[in-house]
């Protein structure tokens, strides 16, 4: 495929591809906005190929689900962790594709069918996924309990390094780049700019594993007469999702390539190890019901609701009696040792960092993966040769988030 058709007739188009490069990835949005409100893309049905090593598709806790209609006041809401699923509730996306590397599992692979609409209980935006990723944030209600209901596609696909053959010769006189062996698992002009100056009855969270056609497998064999890898990845899946919406915006993080956990800096292991202790998450067994599953994020709510509550007194006062009032609570014990740590190592410890580092630290811990510069490139050669197999996105966004500093680690 190389055109959509159908609402993309309609469009109009670039002279140029527009590559827009932010630093905090929710900066990416205003400019997709932009795109839409100038009808280069359409105002809904757009697939989101969303190269990262976080999924980005939290939701902000307590937002109210209407503030995606006032586009200035939703960007000043949203942060790094939870910018996506807001546009999808506004009716932009409809499909998403999550091609993550090996070091980043926050999500089931595979495809996954779910709800995104407003929880009339609460006003905020919610989703009726069952994947520990949303249940681990309090995000799921059922599906009776949403209005304004917008299903969502997303596709969870690991993507794996080449290897590169050891006597691969380049023999590509159109291209430098060697061909090395990809794979990709169960899953004319370009204007770069920057973000500062730029110039179905749909199941309750289905989640489909990919078999057969649907992985996309790798064929590499060495010719000992040409000496090269040749290489026959099949991307038809991805075609395949991209031909049911009518635009498509390619997006990618740089820390796709190399990525740290900040939160591993800033604490000591016994305190990380503390913390992942009063935030832990106890997964669900299987085959549960909604009332099931409610209770678990009932539960879950509230006691990140008592954390919350701690750590925000502890920043009007840490004195013992204070944290001793909290330690009471039950499983809240090891918040005395945690205080008695941070106090050494820190004149006025910073609490509410303290908290967020914590929500972080439910079911898995932040994807902390430096590459070497050999990995990077292995992994930039995973990444063109998935592009190249697919058509032209309407808008290339890039987030560094702060990649400078995990590369200037390698």
């Amino acid at each position: 495929m190389s055109e959509f058709t159908g609402e993309s007739a309609r469009l109009r188009r670039y002279h140029e591809l527009p590559v827009w490069v932010v630093e905090d990835h929710q900066e990416v949005l205003p400019f997709i906005y932009r795109a839409i409100g100038s009808k280069h893309l359409p105002a809904s049905n757009i697939s989101f190929v969303h190269f990262d090593s976080h999924p980005d598709l939290l939701i902000p806790v307590n937002m109210p689900a209407d503030t995606v209609f006032d586009k200035e006041t939703l960007f000043g809401e949203l942060s790094i962790e939870n910018w996506i699923i807001p546009a999808v509730y506004a009716g932009h996306f409809s499909h998403v594709i999550w091609l993550h590397p090996t070091w980043a599992q926050q999500i089931r692979e595979g495809r996954h069918h779910f709800l995104v609409g407003k929880d009339t209980s609460t006003t905020t935006i919610r989703v009726t996924s069952t994947d520990h990723y949303f249940l681990s944030d309090g995000l799921y209600v059922t599906e009776d309990q949403l209005e304004n209901q917008k299903p969502l596609q997303l596709d969870v696909i690991m993507v794996k390094p080449y290897k590169l053959c050891n006597n691969q010769e380049e023999n590509d006189a159109a291209s430098s780049a060697k061909k090395p062996k990809l794979a990709l698992e169960d899953t004319e002009n370009t204007a770069s700019t920057n973000g500062e100056s730029c110039s179905e009855g749909l199941e309750n969270d289905s989640v489909t594993q990919r078999r057969d056609q649907t992985c996309l497998q790798p064929s590499c064999s060495c010719s000992s007469e040409s000496q090269e890898c040749h290489t026959s990845v099949s991307t038809g899946e991805i075609l395949e999702i991209l031909e049911k919406g009518d635009a498509f915006v390619l997006d990618i993080d740089l820390d796709f390539f190399s990525v740290k956990n900040p939160f591993k800096e800033m604490f000591t292991q016994e305190e990380y190890k503390i913390l992942q202790e009063l935030y832990q998450f106890k997964k669900p067994g299987t085959n549960l019901t909604e009332e099931d599953l409610v209770d678990c994020v009932d539960t879950r709510i509230h006691q990140l609701e008592d954390l919350e509550a701690a750590f925000a007194d502890l920043c009007d006062g840490d004195d013992e009696e204070t944290v001793q009032k909290w330690a009471s609570n039950p499983g809240m014990e090891s918040l005395v040792p945690l205080v008695q740590s941070l106090k050494k190592r820190m004149e006025a410890p910073d609490y509410e960092m303290v908290h967020q580092a914590g929500l972080t630290c439910d079911y898995s811990e932040l994807p902390h993966h430096i590459s070497t510069e050999q990995e990077i490139e292995y992994l930039i050669q995973s990444v063109y040769y998935v592009l190249k197999n697919l058509p032209k996105p309407t808008v290339v966004t890039i987030a560094s988030d702060g990649w400078q500093t995990t590369c200037n680690s390698c």
